[in-house]
């Protein structure tokens, strides 16, 4: 505990918000999906700063982190997750997969979500058997299902598609904007390294997207061709 003592007055030295502005592009009120989480007013590039600090503490710290109300305190966990993830070997590797796949009930909101899953769950099952992202995709919890979509980035990186828009397919009647977001975000990231197959799902599919899906996935293409995959729609 005097460790989280220590991690949490250096913390509050690297308050740079006012509240208003820390929670900017949060949803906090009630019955929103970010309601009774609690922000410190502490910018990315700061936590990454004490990140690099505490780098080296045990899981069980990170653990407590993890459980805290301050969506700051959970983001600076899962910073230090993903570093000793990208450091670790194999057996390390799997050892902070299992820890985060764990804890995925902490990973609960879109920022924490956007800079863990795919640094993590995408990277572990890059080589292994990705059906648990099918689960995810199907769960009633928000969060596991952007977590699935989410974690497909790292494959896009890799030029591997496929599973991007699978679990796209299987999530644009989600009802959530969080999820349409994501989801168009993701087969946008596809569509910079195969524009011919992103043009090909969109023509399929686009008329049961819901509206933010489809303007996220469609944010790179041209006017032309835009009206194209609409008409399509149509046809």
């Amino acid at each position: 505990m005097s460790k989280i003592k220590e991690i949490s007055k250096l913390l509050l030295l690297n308050v740079t918000l006012n509240q208003e502005a820390a929670r900017r592009f949060f949803k906090v009120s009630e019955g929103s999906y970010g309601a009774g989480d609690e922000f410190l007013g502490i910018t990315v590039p700061n936590l990454r700063k004490v990140a690099k600090v505490y780098k080296d503490i045990e899981l069980q710290t990170i653990e407590a982190l993890l459980k805290s109300k301050y969506n700051e305190e959970r983001l600076l966990a899962l910073l230090i997750l993903v570093h000793r993830y990208q450091k670790g070997n194999s057996d390390h590797q799997k050892k902070v997969y299992q820890f985060y796949f764990n804890n995925l009930d902490c990973v609960n909101n879109w920022n924490l979500v956007d800079l863990s899953a795919h640094h993590i769950l995408g990277h572990y099952l890059w080589d292994k058997d990705r059906s648990i992202l099918n689960k995810l995709a199907a769960s009633g919890i928000l969060w596991e299902r952007r977590i699935a979509i989410v974690a497909t980035l790292y494959f896009i990186r890799k030029s591997d598609l496929d599973w991007t828009f699978k679990l796209a397919k299987l999530l644009q009647n989600d009802p959530h904007d969080l999820i349409h977001k994501a989801t168009g975000w993701m087969l946008r990231e596809a569509g910079k390294k195969d524009e011919a197959k992103l043009i090909s799902f969109l023509s399929e599919h686009v008329d049961q997207m819901p509206k933010p899906m489809r303007r996220y996935a469609m944010e790179r293409l041209s006017e032309e061709q835009k009206i194209s995959i609409m008409a399509s729609a149509l046809a």
